[in-house]
C-alpha cells in the first residue's frame, strides 16, 4: 500500500508545483484565492494521507502549509512577499525528489479482540464457591444450559485444575470460610499470573460498597448477591460471550480518497472488523440502507459536499439516529472540530492516525452502539426481539424459503402452568423462569435462528433450512432440558416443562404458519403438555 501511495505522490506532488507556480504568475486576487482554495484542499488531503502510509515528514510539512494557505484565505488583503515565500515552500514540496528517504515504515496493525464466530466446544466455566449445595446447584444449573462447569471448595482444587487447563470464565465467592484469604484477594493474586484472563462473576453476601470496588478493581464483569439468581447469572456469561464471539461489527467509511479510505478497511478487517468504503458522496443513503453499518466513518472535507453535512443528511432518518458518526480529518483547528460534534457528530480523530488508535476508537463505539441498539429493539427481561421483531423474521425467512426451494419452521413455545408458577413462588420467581427459558433457547438454537418473546411466558422461533422432523428434534431436546433446571424459591426448589408447536411450509404465508404452529402448540397443550407437536397443514 505504501509503494502505490509513492506512485500517487509523484503525479500529485508535481500537480502541487504547477498550482503554485499559477499562484505566483497570478496578479488577480480573486484568482489567487480560487488557487489557494484549490492548494488548500490539495494539502489537506496530503496531511491526512502521508502520514498514515509511512511518510510522516512530508505529512507534517503539507499540514503546515495548510494552515499557511488558510491564514492567506483568510486574509482581507494579500501581501506578496508573503505569498513569495509560501510558494517557495510549496515548491520545495513539491520538489522532493528521494521520496523512499522521507518514508518512516508504517506500525503494523494491532490485533483486537476479535468478533469471531463462537466455539465450538462447550465452555468452561470454574466455580469457586465452598458451600457444597449452594455450589453444586449453579453447576447443575450451568450444565444444563450447555456450558462445562465444575465446581472446586477451596483454592488449592481450584489452582490444580487451572494447571491443567485455563478456564472461559471463572466464577468466585467473596466469601471462602475455609481460606485465609478472601475470594476476592485469591481471584487478584491468580488473574495477576494468567497468561489469558477469563471473565470474572463474584458471588458475595456482601453487595457494599467497597465489596463491588474491589470487585470493579480487578475487572469483574459480574456482580451477584447471595442467594445466587442463576438464571441471571447464566445471562450475563452468555453477554460476555456473545461480545466476545458476536458477529462482525460493520463499519462504512465515507472517503474521497480512496485508497486512504481502503487501507482503513483493511486495518478494521484485520481485527474482524466488517468495512465498506463509499467515495462518493451521493451514494452514502444507498450504501447505509444495503449495508445497515453500526458505525460510520466520515471525512470532513470533501468535494462538492462537506462531512458535516452529510451527517446533518443522515440525522434527518429516524432509521439512522443512533448510528454513531465518527468524523475524520486532517482538521486540527479545535474551534472546528468542535463545531463538526455539534452539529451531528460522535467524535473526532485526527489524520494521520494509527492503526491501533483506529481499532480501538471504532471498535469501542461500535460495542456500545450494538449494546444500546439491543436495549431499545429487544425485551428488557429476555434480551430476546420483540413481538414485531420476530414476526418480521419469520416473514423474511419465509421469502428466503420461497425462494431458495429450502425448508423453514416456526415453534411456538409455552411455559406449562405458568400462572401456578406466579402464584405460588411469586412474580420474581416466574420472571426467574421466563429468562431462564431464553437463555437456555439462545444456547440450543443456531446462531442463524431467530428468537423472540412473543408475550408473556410464550416465545416464537423461527429456524431457516430447518425441516419440521430436524425442528421437533431439536425442541424437544430443549424440552427435556428446561425439565431439568432446578429453580429456587423461598419455598423450597421446584421445576417446570414446556410445551412447543412446530409448523414448517413454504406454502403459507408469514401469519398462516405461525397460526399454523399456535394450533399446534394448543394441541400440546391439550393432549397433556410437556410435549412437541407438529401442525397438520
Amino acid at each position: 500500500m505504501g509503494e502505490q501511495f509513492a506512485k500517487r505522490l509523484e503525479e500529485e506532488l508535481p500537480q502541487l508545483a504547477d498550482r503554485a507556480q499559477q499562484l505566483q504568475r497570478s496578479t488577480d486576487p480573486t484568482e489567487q484565492i480560487a488557487y489557494l482554495q484549490d492548494l488548500r484542499e490539495q494539502l489537506h488531503k496530503l496531511a491526512g494521507s502521508a502520514g498514515t502510509f509511512g511518510f510522516k515528514d512530508l505529512g507534517h510539512q503539507a499540514r503546515l502549509l495548510e494552515q499557511q494557505s488558510q491564514q492567506w484565505l483568510s486574509s482581507l488583503e494579500l501581501q506578496r512577499k508573503g505569498i513569495d515565500s509560501f510558494i517557495d515552500q510549496l515548491q520545495k514540496l513539491a520538489g522532493t525528489s528521494d521520496l523512499s528517504a522521507m518514508a518512516t515504515p508504517a506500525p503494523a496493525a494491532v490485533a483486537q479482540p476479535r468478533n469471531s464466530a463462537s466455539q465450538e466446544a462447550p465452555r468452561l466455566i470454574y466455580i469457586l464457591e465452598d458451600e457444597e449445595n449452594v455450589g453444586e446447584s449453579i453447576r447443575r444449573t450451568l450444565s444444563t444450559f450447555g456450558y462445562q462447569a465444575r465446581h472446586f471448595t477451596c483454592t488449592r482444587q481450584l489452582d490444580e485444575a487451572i494447571a491443567q487447563q485455563s478456564p472461559d470464565a471463572l466464577i468466585v465467592d467473596v466469601n471462602l470460610g475455609n481460606d485465609r484469604q478472601s475470594g476476592l484477594e485469591y481471584a487478584a493474586s491468580l488473574l495477576a499470573h494468567l497468561p489469558q484472563v477469563p471473565p470474572l462473576l463474584v458471588l458475595t453476601t456482601q453487595d457494599d460498597f467497597a465489596t463491588q470496588l474491589q470487585a470493579a478493581r480487578l475487572g469483574a464483569v459480574g456482580f451477584f448477591s447471595k442467594p445466587v439468581d442463576v438464571a441471571k447469572l447464566e445471562s450475563r456469561l452468555e453477554q460476555c460471550f456473545a461480545q466476545q464471539g458476536g458477529t462482525p461489527y460493520r463499519v462504512l467509511i465515507v472517503d474521497d480518497d480512496y485508497e486512504l479510505a481502503s487501507h482503513y478497511r483493511l486495518v478494521l478487517g484485520s481485527a474482524n472488523m466488517l468495512a465498506e468504503v463509499v467515495s462518493e458522496p451521493s451514494r452514502l443513503f444507498e450504501a447505509i440502507a444495503q449495508f445497515s453499518p453500526e458505525v460510520l466513518l466520515l471525512d470532513v472535507n470533501m468535494p462538492g459536499c462537506s462531512g458535516t453535512e452529510l451527517a446533518q443528511m443522515i440525522r434527518f432518518h429516524d432509521d439512522w439516529i443512533r448510528m454513531p458518526i465518527i468524523y475524520l480529518s486532517a482538521e486540527t483547528d479545535i474551534g472546528l472540530q468542535m463545531n463538526a460534534l455539534l452539529k451531528a457528530g460522535d467524535d473526532f480523530i485526527t489524520k494521520p492516525i494509527s492503526d491501533k488508535s483506529l481499532i480501538t476508537t471504532v471498535f469501542a463505539r461500535a460495542q456500545r452502539a450494538r449494546l444500546l441498539s439491543n436495549a431499545l429493539s429487544r425485551d428488557s427481561l429476555t434480551g430476546l426481539l420483540k413481538h414485531a421483531d420476530i414476526k418480521e423474521q419469520v416473514a423474511v425467512e419465509q421469502e428466503r424459503a420461497l425462494r431458495t426451494g429450502k425448508p423453514a419452521s416456526v415453534v411456538m413455545l409455552d411455559i406449562d402452568h405458568f400462572k401456578k408458577v406466579n402464584d405460588s413462588y411469586g412474580h420474581a420467581v416466574g420472571d426467574n423462569v421466563i429468562r431462564a427459558l431464553a437463555n437456555l433457547l439462545r444456547q440450543r438454537l443456531r446462531r442463524v435462528d431467530g428468537i423472540g418473546r412473543y408475550g408473556g411466558e410464550e416465545f416464537l422461533a423461527v429456524l431457516p433450512e430447518c425441516s419440521a422432523a430436524q425442528a421437533v428434534q431439536i425442541l424437544d431436546e430443549i424440552r427435556q432440558q428446561f425439565s431439568g433446571i432446578a429453580f429456587s424459591s423461598e419455598v423450597g426448589d421446584f421445576s417446570v416443562s414446556l410445551s412447543a408447536g412446530v409448523a414448517s411450509c413454504a406454502e403459507l404465508e408469514g401469519t398462516a404458519l405461525i397460526d399454523a404452529a399456535d394450533k399446534a402448540l394448543y394441541a400440546a397443550k391439550h393432549s397433556g403438555r410437556n410435549k412437541v407437536c407438529v401442525a397438520e397443514i
